[in-house]
């Protein structure tokens, strides 16, 4: 005689859905199910039949075989200096902006470095006021990593947690988005 599995509990399908990267709502359309339904599952209110409960399981399953592009975590538009551009500027735009790193770019637009807020503070601390004045090219520091639109967001992840700020996303040659471990947190708190 064969014996039944376990059916999944409403907080498994709960973790499942939010490891998925849906909403109740979105579930619940993949599924053709009503959104109530859903929640009222996953509070443990009602026990769905074995044929819905089957639709739903296999949404989730599809869902979690799909991967997060880089596309849709990134931040855009991104925030850049131009190899032009004085200390300065650097400065001013990261204090109004909220940023700790911006990306210098030369004429055509490629990126060629960045700038760090750790960069501005040395150029302080060695030239003081004078530095305002200086070529940003002249305190930069390497490029940031460069990932394309559909780069797998696991990737860019393995690249935060190694101590790199921000990863930039490019498309024929120019930069589209920038992504920092901020945009991977953002991106999980609107799931939820």
């Amino acid at each position: 005689m064969e014996t039944m599995s376990t059916l999944p509990t409403p907080d498994y399908i709960r973790y499942l859905r939010r490891r998925a990267g849906l909403t109740q709502k979105e579930l619940a359309k993949r599924a053709g199910v009503s959104q109530s339904l859903i929640a009222r599952i996953e509070s443990g209110a009602v026990d769905p039949r074995l044929s819905t409960l089957r639709k739903i399981l296999n949404v989730l399953e599809e869902a979690m075989k799909e991967k997060t592009k880089a596309s849709e975590v990134m931040h855009s538009p991104v925030i850049i200096l131009h190899e032009c551009d004085n200390v300065e500027k650097a400065a001013r735009l990261m204090w109004e902006s909220g940023i700790s790193q911006i990306p210098v770019v030369d004429k055509n637009g490629r990126p060629i470095g960045t700038v760090f807020e750790k960069d501005l503070v040395n150029a302080f601390l060695e030239r003081g006021n004078e530095a305002l004045r200086i070529k940003v090219t002249e305190i930069m520091d390497d490029l940031l990593p460069i990932v394309g639109p559909s780069e797998d967001i696991e990737r860019v992840i393995n690249l935060l947690l190694q101590g790199v700020p921000a990863v930039l996303v490019m498309k024929r040659g120019r930069i589209i988005g920038i992504i920092t471990k901020s945009d991977i947190i953002a991106k999980h708190l609107i799931r939820l």
